[in-house]
């Protein structure tokens, strides 16, 4: 039989009317407008068990895309909004990757070579070159040096932040320049001392509305529904912890010492529902995301030494949250633990010390931390929305973003 386009819904919905457990899927839609991990799994095992029975093992691209089509076209709440044809989670035509060809290569086992090779370029990220768009500064370099010494030795804020913006593009410039990447904060000490200058770095980038996005969309648009998709998870102590410490607004446990409070434990949900990236062959076995909550933030009790908490580094870390205060839920004052030094937030609130970590990336043209990478692509382009389309989303980043925003 040949379906036109009109004719994906019902491609997919004849395959799961037919096969058993199909229909557990429909079920489950219509009653939540999403689909859990599970059942998605199981959705996926159906439709290609019926696509290499109909067209073999190795399925051409534009069989794979009708599937993905039929999928989101059956179940339009699985659409991804951010996407160019909202489906790409399933089947991406660009990359061949999705949810579709993941299933067909486990079934290709024995195949040694690799299809579907990305031929698409992706160049956004921490890492990309950018300029500020409202370049108002055109110092020569030796001016540019002399407001850096000047800046070394000044106790007045408001002049160093003038500085500041005064050699902003001069900083860029150390950035990208990986010969002098690492002389940054040498240059700029004030990094160190002086809160609020990585956003007003951050603002330079990427402009006030975007800057501001974060603190305005998280506790009011996606908190909740993280909390909420959190529960449909496989339920593990760790997990039952964090969603019972993001659910207690305002009366964060006293007695429970381990618990984060409920801001920091929302954003570390995060962590399950995009799980950390496998560190390969030489690392084997796959990181927790419990685990992974040393890579976001540590707790530093009161009365213990920052600088030994520095010293005690063996080796280079990407960015993370440094947490003072007497219990974690009870925090005074946030660092961003950066090449060895610690960087003051300008929030004592978790989420605003979340904001500040995840835009010292871009700050400084720094890479996310590998294990965390997936879930600040999430946050890069779903929340703040930067780049999108030009970094590469895996297909358990849009799916989320398909059902968080449909």
């Amino acid at each position: 039989m040949s379906f036109t386009l009109k004719h994906f819904p019902q491609l997919v919905q004849s395959i799961l009317e037919k096969k058993p457990g199909g229909d557990i899927i429909s079920k489950e839609y219509r009653k939540t407008k999403y689909l859990t991990d599970s059942t998605r799994r199981k959705m996926i095992t159906i439709l290609v068990a019926d696509m290499t029975e109909r067209h073999g093992t190795s399925p051409p691209r534009h069989i794979r895309e009708r599937y993905a089509e039929g999928i989101i076209a059956l179940f339009p709440c699985l659409r991804d909004p951010f996407s160019k044809k909202g489906y790409e989670h399933y089947f991406d035509p660009q990359s061949g990757e999705g949810y579709l060809s993941w299933k067909i290569k486990n079934i290709q086992r024995n195949c040694s070579q690799k299809r579907g090779q990305s031929s698409q370029s992706f160049c956004g990220g921490p890492t990309a070159e950018r300029r500020a768009s409202n370049i108002s500064d055109d110092l020569s370099e030796e001016e540019c040096k002399d407001a850096i010494s000047f800046m070394k030795h000044c106790s007045d804020e408001t002049t160093i932040k003038q500085k500041m913006q005064a050699t902003f593009q001069y900083r860029r410039r150390l950035i990208e320049d990986p010969n002098k990447y690492g002389d940054v904060l040498l240059e700029f000490p004030r990094f160190k001392d002086m809160k609020g200058l990585i956003e007003q770095d951050f603002t330079r980038l990427f402009g006030g509305v975007v800057s501001a996005k974060f603190l305005e969309k998280w506790p009011t648009a996606f908190k909740h529904k993280i909390i909420a998709q959190s529960k449909g998870l496989h339920p593990s102590r760790d997990l039952q912890e964090l969603i019972a410490a993001a659910e207690s607004v305002g009366n964060d446990d006293e007695e429970n010492d381990a618990a984060w409070d409920h801001e920091l434990a929302g954003i570390l949900l995060l962590l399950h529902l995009i799980p950390p990236v496998a560190q390969g062959r030489k690392r084997p076995g796959k990181m927790s995301a419990s685990m992974a909550e040393n890579h976001v933030v540590m707790f530093l009790k009161t009365g213990n030494s920052v600088q030994e908490h520095l010293d005690a580094i063996q080796e280079s870390k990407q960015p993370y949250l440094l947490a003072a205060g007497p219990k974690k839920n009870t925090i005074h004052a946030y660092y961003i633990v950066l090449d060895k030094y610690a960087i003051p937030c300008m929030s004592a609130s978790a989420v605003g010390a979340f904001d500040e970590l995840f835009k010292i990336h871009f700050v400084f043209g720094t890479s996310y931390n590998k294990v965390l990478h997936n879930m600040y692509t999430f946050i890069q382009t779903t929340i703040y929305e930067i780049d999108v389309g030009q970094v590469k989303e895996t297909p358990r980043v849009a799916e989320l973003r398909a059902r968080l925003l449909n």
